[in-house]
């Protein structure tokens, strides 16, 4: 490959589908044709020497919890078609060995998060900006069911984290940026084929635009 990668930057708030539409994003492409960086990647680890507590009143959504001179150290990498090396993002659980990933160079390169828009560095670079959008009450549902059935996270420990870090941190690292991107997706149902639809036209944008491909 001599050409630099297509960058991607796909930005969201917590709650706002944005794993679901990855996903369904990914499926259109091979191993060979995409790659994904993610910010939750970066996170500076803390939480492993923390009590329940601490990890309580802990702010993880502020732009200095990110290692952000090694996330952007690793799209400069695959930028100029260099393999990364990368520890497995355990969620700070101090029981869990993480694995090391190998992350190869592709035509598209994905960056997902909640602050690459306001990483001017990284937004700078961005050939494609999308924003994935939803009502704020929807976001919290969704968010309440992660927290609740998968990480084991208290109601009460949520809702505190929801109104005290989550929408602060939207408003102020996200939202401004909402305007400035390329397509802003709105995800305020749980209907599935709304998503697919979307990946499926972005999708097809794509292939014509960077292998020629028509639909």
């Amino acid at each position: 490959m001599n050409n630099k990668p297509y960058l991607i930057g796909i930005a969201g708030g917590s709650g706002s589908g944005k794993t679901f539409f990855l996903k369904c994003f990914l499926e259109h492409f091979s191993a060979e044709e995409v790659c994904l960086v993610s910010q939750d990647d970066y996170y500076i680890p803390v939480a492993h020497t923390m009590t329940a507590e601490e990890n309580k009143l802990y702010n993880f959504d502020l732009p200095s919890t990110i290692d952000m001179d090694h996330f952007h150290r690793d799209i400069s990498s695959l930028m100029n078609n260099e393999p990364i090396l990368k520890e497995e993002y355990t969620f700070n659980n101090p029981n869990a060995k993480p694995k090391t990933l190998e992350i190869k160079p592709a035509p598209i390169l994905i960056v997902e998060g909640l602050f690459i828009l306001h990483f001017e560095d990284i937004a700078s670079k961005l050939d494609l900006k999308i924003f994935i959008d939803s009502a704020e009450e929807v976001a919290l549902q969704r968010r309440l069911k992660r927290d609740l059935n998968e990480r084991g996270y208290s109601n009460e420990d949520v809702l505190y984290k929801w109104h005290n870090h989550v929408v602060p941190s939207y408003k102020e690292f996200l939202l401004p940026y909402r305007e400035t991107c390329d397509k802003i997706v709105i995800n305020d149902t749980n209907n599935a084929e709304d998503i697919i639809k979307i990946t499926d036209d972005i999708s097809d944008e794509l292939r014509e635009k960077l292998f020629g491909e028509k639909h």
